[in-house]
């Protein structure tokens, strides 16, 4: 178990896979601030059922493609802490993110400057910004994709940019290694959620082509991936750090 107090930051927390990492935080201690886009209601659901394993969530709003709004809401973060009696927090989980699918050939200029936008700037910024409020021995744990290694034609944009945030990761490690600061990447392969408008989860053809190339015989789940990182934020993974961590089940080994 962690130490009591101690608190995460989770983007994009209200669903799927940030939901089950605030989810697995929580059973293990640990209190979380998370951000939601525009679902008040599912933002609101999941800060109760946190509240019902006997921890504290707190959500708020953010649009992590907006860094022009992020100093005002680093300013509600502070307050948020404050209001968890803390000034500084220990693990920060950069989640929120959007899907993309399109030939290289038939990708516009506007779909390219969203994935960018959201996926790399966003977090570059909002980790920079967080950087004063993260204690030193903290925690960084950033949300890749198995696309990065595996190739899958229409993926290539999303693919090029979370390839990037390894790269990202890697100096942030060496940047904030003075602080003990770790970094590091985690990356999932195919799992059921909503996201990419739930294709794994929803589409029953696709699912079984997930489970026919993985090793252990079935697409990824929700429950597969929040326990991991959150075991990963512990002091028993301390000497992690600077790794990109696939987390699939074994896909196309």
């Amino acid at each position: 178990m962690e130490q009591p107090g101690r608190i995460a930051l989770v983007t994009g927390g209200s669903r799927g896979l940030g939901r089950n990492v605030v989810l697995s935080l929580a059973r293990r201690g640990i209190d979380s601030i998370f951000t939601y886009n525009s679902a008040v209601a599912q933002a609101d659901a999941m800060a109760r059922a946190v509240e019902e394993i006997g921890r504290r969530a707190i959500p708020m709003q953010l649009d992590v493609g907006q860094v022009d709004a992020f100093d005002a809401f680093v300013s509600r973060f502070t307050e948020a802490l404050a209001g968890l009696g803390a000034a500084r927090f220990d693990y920060l989980v950069n989640n929120a993110g959007i899907s993309h699918h399109n030939a290289l050939e038939k990708t516009t200029e506007a779909e390219l400057d969203a994935i960018y936008r959201i996926n790399f700037k966003g977090v570059f910024f909002l980790t920079q910004k967080l950087l004063p409020l993260l204690k030193d021995g903290g925690r960084i744990v950033n949300l890749s994709s198995g696309l990065t290694r595996i190739v899958v034609p229409g993926s290539g944009p999303y693919g090029a940019l979370k390839a990037a945030l390894e790269v990202l990761t890697r100096y942030q490690a060496k940047e904030l290694g003075p602080r003990r600061i770790t970094v590091n990447a985690v990356a999932p392969g195919a799992i059921q959620t909503d996201f990419s408008g739930g294709m794994v989860r929803d589409n029953p053809e696709l699912n079984r082509q997930v489970a026919d190339m993985t090793a252990l015989g079935r697409a990824g789940v929700p429950d597969d991936i929040g326990p991991m990182i959150a075991s990963l934020l512990s002091d028993d993974n301390r000497w992690v750090n600077a790794q990109r961590i696939e987390v699939s089940g074994g896909m196309a080994i």
